[in-house]
Parts: structure tokens; C-alpha cells; sequence
């Protein structure tokens, strides 16, 4: 008994589900809002309308059968009815009496052949109803009523009416608006319609100017002198005149109105680190041979032309680059008695005789240097390498400082330093003999080493 109710008890549960869900599917979607068969509801619209199933539905109707929409539903139909001939002057198919069948089934209903006329179209009798704000056609579908037109609005006689589809609105005409379902005139002259004085009138403003200025084509704004374009670059609007402003680059003409150009190259001489160009409304800078433009668009920066390889220098010569140029440096010769003895080296051995009276080494070294450098300037050190017991070092130009440009300062007992004392002019090439003299009494030895500079002066500053 136990088993059996609760097995009474498991059926009765199972019939509820079934039933609330059977329940849930039946109720259909739509925000409440239900269609019958064949129509379905049009949230924009907020109605029912036709579903057409000759598009909706694939192969609706099946071999050679025509589908013909209808209000809420379909027909199929021979096609070879449309192709038969349209002939108005047929009179119309009588309609047929059907016997009462309530009561039996009798012989079935053959109409009188000597009556009958074949109808060359299909005659097609709808009983859908249509949604209010359409009404039923001749070929049985529902087109817009035009309430507008048939005078069944209920709009205001001071309201417009304007029909919609399905329905109508009633609205206002300029210069009014809907207050209470009533048309009002709109104070134009409260929202600035007018730039200076506004009168209202019923629909309608009519726009003035104070004393001194002139009414617009547009009856609102006053006349806006820089409309005519009396300025040459731009203009600004004043009240009651114009003032005329000039683009970067010009400046304003005593006339007041056109611009002239501003020539920037008079104003300095520091706008170009070299030359400086003009042009209508700017300037550019230039720079000289061997010098480029830098990002600034106002200093010069030296072409590297060893490293661009823009130069004409051999494969045995060696490009060295300096200020505003470049040079070819040939092979290093050494000239008897001296022989070479390493990179741009050349010395002189003391077991020949005619070594005795000259400079143990030569070594070779250049450099470049601008004329606008500040004075005084330490531009080379040079320092003994060797050292002997007993030993001082002397440090001194031998030759090549013909303008007294340059004199060696010793910065200690085994080194010195080439100072730049007086400003130096370009372009020009310099080669001093900076000679290093070793002392020693002890063994009674005096000896000297000689370092050849090659100074490039630059012609410009930069």
C-alpha cells in the first residue's frame, strides 16, 4: 500500500509538470499583445499585420500551383489562370445555391452547365478583417484610411492635421506649438531670434537694427562688413565696423586693410647660423658647401663626407674629415735617413751617422679646428712614453707657429699640452713640430722626439 501511494503520488506530480508546461508554450510572445492565424505583431507599429506566406514559407504550394496572398492567409492556384485573357465584357458567374445538408446527404450539387460562364482570373472572396485606420480593398487586402481627407479626424480647427499610415496626428503650423490641445503663438523675440531688436507678431517676428547698422538678407542678423571681404588676409567683425588682422609672416599696412610681408631676415642676425632666406610670410636658413641644415632648420652641421663616402679619395689614401670639408692624406714616406717603423712612424737609428744631429722619431698626427673656438684653448697632450733615471723632458714648438697662435705648457716632469692662445682664422692648414728634448747629465745624453701636427682650420665657425 505504501508502494502504490506513492507511486499515486509521483503520477499526480508528473501530470501538474505536464500541464504548466503545456500551459507556458501557449502563452505566446509579443509584450502582451496577441494576433490571430496568419498575422503577426509589429513592435514599430504596435499592430497586426499580414504575414505573407508566398515568401515566408518555401514551396508553399506544390507543383503547379501558384501562391496568392491574402489577408491573413493564402491561396494556391492553378497558374495557367493568369495566363488566360481578361474578358470584361462576361457577364458575372451567378451565385450558386447549395442544397441544406443538415438533414442528410444527398445527391451532390451540379450547378446548371447552360448558366455557367468560365471566369478567365481567379475570383478570390476574402473575409479578413482589417486594423482600425484601414479599410478593405477590391482585391482583398486593407490600405490606410486618410482621415485627413475624409474629414473623421478629431483635431483642434486651430490644429493641422497630417495623416501617418494607419492613422493621423494633429500638429501645428510654424510659428505655433501645442499647449493643452491648443495651438499657441510662439514669442520668437524670448529665444534671440533676432541679433539686435525683435518684435513679435501672432505667427510669426519681425527683426530690426539700431541706428547705424543695416538688416541683413536673412531678416535677423545685421550686415556683417566682413562679409564683402574688405581685408586682404582676415578679418574681424566689430560692433557696428571690421578690423582686418594679418596671416603669420605679414604685418598690417598703414592703410589699415592690406598686408605687406615681414622680411624676419632684417629683424636679427641670429635667426640662421649662416645665411638666411625670405619668403612671402617665412624665412628660411641656408648653410655652406660641406654643411647641411640641421632639425632645428637653423644650424649648420658638418657632412661627414668619409662616412657618406661622398668623396674622391683613392683606396690607398685615407679620407680625413674636417669643418665644412674633407681631405685625401696619401701613403706615409719617410725621407732619408728615416725609415718607417709603424702606423705613420718614422725614425731615425742611431748607428747612422747622419742620424746624430736629428729628432730620434717622427710621428705624424692631425687634427681639425674651428676659428670661432674661445681662447685660450687646450686642443693637444703630448707626453713621454719612455723613462730613464736621471732623466728631464723639455717640451717646446719647433716650427710652424709662424703667428705665435699656439705655445706648449708643461702639466708635469713627463708631459705638456698644445694651447690655442689667440683666435685663429680659416681656411687654412697648420703644421707644427711639437719636439719633446731628453735630458740626462748623469750619462751625459740629450735626445728629441718630434710629434707633426696637421691642423685643418675650418673657414666658418660652426
Amino acid at each position: 500500500m505504501l508502494y502504490e501511494r506513492r507511486g499515486f503520488r509521483f503520477r499526480s506530480s508528473a501530470r501538474m509538470l505536464a500541464a504548466l508546461v503545456f500551459i507556458l508554450l501557449c502563452i505566446q510572445p509579443g509584450h502582451g499583445q496577441t494576433c490571430t492565424e496568419g498575422f503577426a505583431y509589429d513592435r514599430r507599429s504596435r499592430q497586426c499585420i499580414d504575414v505573407d506566406e508566398c515568401r515566408t514559407m518555401p514551396d508553399v504550394c506544390r507543383g503547379d500551383m501558384r501562391c496568392v496572398n491574402q489577408n491573413g492567409g493564402y491561396l494556391c492556384l492553378p497558374r495557367n489562370l493568369y495566363n488566360q485573357p481578361f474578358r470584361p465584357e462576361t457577364p458575372a458567374l451567378p451565385e450558386p445555391l447549395y442544397p441544406e445538408t443538415s438533414l442528410g446527404f444527398p445527391e451532390p450539387f451540379v450547378p446548371d452547365p447552360a448558366g455557367s460562364v468560365e471566369a478567365s482570373y481567379p475570383r478570390v472572396r476574402s473575409t479578413a478583417q482589417c486594423i482600425l485606420g484601414y479599410a478593405p480593398a477590391e482585391d482583398g487586402s486593407c490600405h490606410d484610411i486618410d482621415e485627413c481627407e475624409t474629414n473623421t479626424h478629431h483635431c483642434n480647427p486651430t490644429q493641422v492635421c497630417i495623416n501617418t499610415e494607419g492613422g493621423y496626428t494633429c500638429s501645428c503650423i510654424e510659428g505655433y506649438w501645442l499647449i493643452g490641445g491648443q495651438c499657441q503663438d510662439v514669442d520668437e523675440c524670448r529665444y534671440g531670434y533676432c541679433q539686435q531688436l525683435c518684435a513679435n507678431v501672432p505667427g510669426s517676428y519681425s527683426c530690426s537694427c539700431n541706428t547705424g547698422f543695416l538688416l541683413n538678407t536673412d531678416s535677423r542678423t545685421y550686415v556683417d562688413e566682413c562679409d564683402e571681404e574688405p581685408c586682404s588676409h582676415g578679418c574681424l567683425n566689430s560692433y557696428g565696423s571690421f578690423m582686418c588682422n594679418c596671416d603669420e609672416g605679414f604685418e598690417l599696412a598703414v592703410d589699415g586693410i592690406t598686408c605687406k610681408d615681414l622680411n624676419e631676415c632684417e629683424f636679427s642676425d641670429f635667426l640662421c647660423q649662416h645665411n638666411c632666406a625670405n619668403t612671402p610670410g617665412s624665412f628660411y636658413c641656408l648653410c655652406p658647401p660641406g654643411y647641411y641644415v640641421f632639425e632645428d632648420g637653423r644650424s649648420c652641421e658638418d657632412i661627414n663626407e668619409c662616412d657618406t663616402g661622398n668623396n674622391t679619395c683613392t683606396t690607398e689614401q685615407v679620407c680625413f674629415n674636417f669643418q665644412g670639408g674633407y681631405t685625401c692624406l696619401d701613403p706615409l714616406q719617410c725621407q732619408p735617413p728615416y725609415i718607417e717603423v709603424g702606423d705613420n712612424q718614422c725614425m731615425c737609428s742611431a748607428e747612422n751617422p747622419a742620424c746624430r744631429d736629428q729628432p730620434f722619431t717622427i710621428l705624424y698626427r692631425h687634427m681639425d679646428l674651428s676659428p670661432g673656438r674661445a681662447v685660450p684653448a687646450d686642443i693637444f697632450q703630448m707626453q713621454a712614453t719612455t723613462r730613464y733615471p736621471g732623466a728631464f723632458y723639455i717640451f717646446q714648438i719647433k716650427s710652424g707657429n709662424d703667428g705665435r697662435e699656439f705655445y706648449m705648457r708643461q702639466t708635469s716632469n713627463v708631459s705638456a699640452t698644445l694651447v690655442l692662445s689667440r683666435p685663429i682664422s680659416g681656411p687654412q692648414e697648420v703644421v707644427l713640430d711639437l719636439e719633446m728634448v731628453t735630458v740626462n747629465n748623469v750619462i751625459n745624453f740629450r735626445g728629441s722626439s718630434i710629434i707633426r701636427v696637421t691642423i685643418f682650420v675650418a673657414k666658418h665657425k660652426f
